[in-house]
């Protein structure tokens, strides 16, 4: 088993279904019920606690959308939000929903995760430009980067 590929986490898993899914919506325009549980429907064998994770990730970006791009905005100096690679615009979307909204996620883990999944889903450079926007953010922060805060 020594080039076995280690499946991700749970929580890597749930982010990585969480992003496809603000991608499709992204493309689509479509963020109704039905379209959210048609994507549900091509996702095979997702445990229900990944799904849960997923699913609160994706509800809260969508909630949490203006906020979130307004940051993005602001934090990617030279770049309209819409000339961002749409992969790497809903890695953003979801990293700094964790780093603002999810207490219970470290920041720097948020970055980490997203730098990853970044480099499975996108360009070879869009690791580098997700963590120099994310890394700007964090100093913003008004809680520890690498803690998770008390509820």
């Amino acid at each position: 088993m020594e080039n076995a590929v280690k499946a991700p986490g749970k929580r890597r898993h749930g982010r990585e279904l969480a992003v496809q899914c603000l991608y499709q919506v992204d493309l689509t325009g479509d963020a109704s019920e039905e379209a959210l549980a048609g994507f549900w429907e091509t996702q095979e064998d997702v445990p229900p606690a990944t799904r849960r994770f997923a699913e609160e990730l994706i509800r809260g970006v969508l909630e949490q959308r203006a906020v979130l791009d307004e940051k993005i905005s602001r934090y990617a100096e030279h770049w309209d939000l819409e000339r961002i690679a749409v992969v790497d615009r809903n890695i953003l979307r979801l990293a700094i929903y964790e780093m603002m909204f999810r207490n219970d996620i470290p920041p720097v883990v948020s970055i980490n995760e997203a730098i990853e999944i970044a480099k499975k889903y996108s360009t070879r450079e869009s690791g580098a430009f997700v963590n120099g926007i994310l890394d700007r953010i964090k100093f913003d922060l008004p809680r520890p980067a690498r803690t998770a805060s008390p509820s």
